[in-house]
């Protein structure tokens, strides 16, 4: 990171495809990088991380401004990405690599994450417990090229899998358009 005032922040949210666009569309967002985390295998493929074998969860890493778009709106704009009572999976996806989870990379980032988790669980927008984890930073391992921006690369296919998936019309019914 050329800039030392830019942060990390690391997000687990099912479909890492899906997760991507509404990051990469704000500003302060530097970059964002689909990838697999939170397991114990160095290096894994998607084949591998798919084979639920590795402990890795599909993620983003961003990196971003904190002065242009703060860890807490990124926290924000994650939690209306996501299914957050859903322990097995994200949507159509299901098993341990298409679970949500927040990885802090430092004490402030863990604070803000239990508190925003708090609020949703408090404010009575789903009727079950919020299932999200909110674990530590562990090595972050880029993916394949082919899923590096997979919306802009595959839009046709990225929209039809968005909207089949059912993660938009779950969006939809539980934050509005």
């Amino acid at each position: 990171m050329e800039n030392q005032s830019y942060e990390l922040a690391t997000f687990a949210g099912g479909c890492f495809w899906c997760m991507v666009k509404p990051f990469d569309e704000q500003p302060g967002i530097i970059k964002v990088v689909s990838g697999y985390t939170g397991g114990h295998k160095e290096n894994p493929t998607y084949e591998e991380v798919c084979s639920e074998t590795t402990g890795h969860l599909e993620a983003v890493q961003i990196t971003f401004d904190p002065a242009v778009f703060p860890y807490e709106k990124l926290l924000e704009l994650y939690w209306q990405q996501i299914d957050p009572t859903d322990p097995g999976g994200q949507f159509y996806d299901r098993g341990e690599s298409y679970q949500t989870a927040i990885f802090y990379h430092n004490d402030e980032q863990k604070r803000l994450a239990e508190e925003s988790k708090n609020k949703l669980q408090d404010s009575g927008r789903f009727n079950k417990p919020i299932a999200t984890k909110i674990l530590p930073a562990k090595p972050f391992y880029e993916a394949e090229e082919y899923h590096q921006h997979f919306y802009k690369k595959n839009p046709t296919r990225y929209q039809a899998y968005s909207h089949g998936s059912g993660r938009e019309a779950f969006k939809s019914k539980y934050w509005g358009d």
